[in-house]
């Protein structure tokens, strides 16, 4: 497999499993010797005030999402693999356009209990305001992406440890960008 021609995007819902999956995914490249860079969307946006003209802060975390991937490069070139949301084909070239790569993007899925579940392990109880806000917005989100996101393969996480997600994304990405 060649690095750096094509890329991973892990999509889902809040507490579909996307954070730990990623970093299981890196695992499994680092196994077996694969270049690979790992990106958390929210980090890259989660700022306040936001821009003016960029309410949900896409522009900003698209600069820092493209600088940060210009370091990693610098080593030579790289497998991005990434846990966000793309809710439209517009989300997804913003993405591509930012890694210059076409991206495999896997939807990750889970049933509300299990998803509001795995919230309620997240989120201490200091941070009330912040589970409340992903348990009641989850949903909505959830079908969206059912309806609306763009995507080339569907996993639900309901009985899947986040490890065994990882080697089912590994081994269809691997297999598809080998053939």
């Amino acid at each position: 497999m060649a690095a750096g021609r094509s890329g991973i995007f892990l999509n889902g819902s809040y507490g579909v499993g996307k954070t730990s999956v990623l970093d299981h995914l890196g695992d499994r490249f680092a196994e077996a010797e694969l270049p690979f860079a790992l990106f958390d969307v929210d980090w890259f946006h989660r700022s306040w005030p936001v821009a003016e003209g960029d309410p949900r802060n896409v522009l900003v975390e698209a600069e820092n999402l493209r600088a940060v991937w210009h370091n990693y490069q610098r080593s030579g070139p790289k497998t991005p693999i990434i846990a966000g949301v793309i809710e439209t084909v517009q989300d997804q070239e913003r993405y591509e356009e930012c890694f210059g790569v076409e991206l495999f993007v896997v939807h990750l899925t889970a049933s509300p209990e299990v998803a509001a579940e795995r919230l309620r392990g997240r989120y201490p109880a200091a941070r009330n305001h912040a589970l409340n806000w992903h348990l009641d917005n989850h949903q909505a989100l959830a079908a969206r992406l059912g309806d609306e996101s763009p995507h080339d393969a569907v996993i639900d996480t309901d009985d899947m440890t986040p490890e065994r997600v990882a080697s089912v994304v590994f081994g269809t990405f691997t297999s598809r960008t080998c053939a």
